[in-house]
């Protein structure tokens, strides 16, 4: 008999729902090209759809089901799709990340999730947290020391962040946490795995100020934003939209102080908190 094998079903809902898509796709007698043309994104996206590496928007799934006529399957079925290791409106961005060839952030007020410590982040998840329980704080931890492996790979994504001079100020978890967090960060800097620069308070207004940004780029998706505020967080993908995002990380950049300078600020700054103890 054709079809697939049983040792060939797929074995995620991710992995279930880009077969779907892929079988539903093939009976309308559409390519990949043909129907990214439908559903206005590209051939090679909706690729990464049927191999399960991405999740669909929820206005590009509406445009699914027109396009298939599967009334209404593509915008239900991304409810499972949805992963436990980190909080629903952050989850699609998290998995982008290993995919992406490039990552720029602009931090506000903490220090980006792929930069942090064990110790800072204990004390960030610990602060959010209106009952903590030991377990989910270790859990929530470890799954963010994993996000960060990616800058550990040789051949991750090129990594560029810009902190606001309130990252490296506002102490979290101390001074000795924040001292070993900034030498962190400088290790980084000076072994050339990142590109950081620091945005002074005597900048002033600047044109990311009003929130954190996050930057990825892809070599065959398009580029998308992320931008995020308090248990809560949208990812945008409209290109108009994330180049006005590009332009501000652009301003902001500009304003900010070298790479040079701003990890021996850093350096600087962690002495004082070394001194303080």
């Amino acid at each position: 008999m054709g079809g697939r094998g049983e040792s060939e079903v797929p074995q995620s809902p991710r992995e279930f729902y880009g077969e779907e898509l892929r079988r539903r796709r093939e009976a309308a007698g559409l390519t990949q090209n043909d129907l990214g043309e439908q559903v206005i994104c590209s051939g090679s996206l909706i690729a990464h759809f049927e191999a399960g590496r991405r999740k669909p928007q929820l206005d590009v799934a509406r445009r699914l089901d027109e396009a298939l006529v599967t009334d209404g399957f593509f915008v239900r079925g991304r409810r499972t799709l949805d992963t436990a290791r980190f909080a629903d409106h952050f989850a699609q961005a998290a998995e982008m990340e290993p995919q992406a060839m490039a990552i720029s952030e602009y931090a506000a007020l903490l220090v980006p999730g792929l930069l942090q410590t064990e110790a800072y982040a204990r004390a960030v998840f610990w602060a959010y947290q209106t009952n903590p329980v030991v377990e989910d704080i270790d859990k929530r931890v470890v799954n963010r020391l994993q996000r960060a492996q990616i800058l550990r790979n040789e051949n991750g994504p090129i990594f560029w962040a810009i902190l606001s001079e309130a990252v490296i100020r506002t102490v979290t978890g101390g001074s000795a946490v924040m001292a070993g967090q900034l030498r962190h960060i400088e290790a980084l800097g000076r072994s050339g795995r990142i590109r950081l620069q620091v945005l002074p308070f005597t900048v002033g207004a600047h044109a990311t100020m009003n929130s954190m940004l996050k930057l990825m780029r892809f070599t065959d998706a398009p580029d998308v934003a992320y931008v995020e505020g308090l248990y809560s967080g949208s990812l945008l993908d409209d290109p108009l939209v994330v180049q006005r995002c590009k332009d501000a990380y652009d301003l902001a950049r500009a304003a900010a102080l070298p790479p040079e300078a701003s990890l021996d600020l850093l350096r600087s700054v962690a002495e004082e908190y070394d001194n303080e103890r």
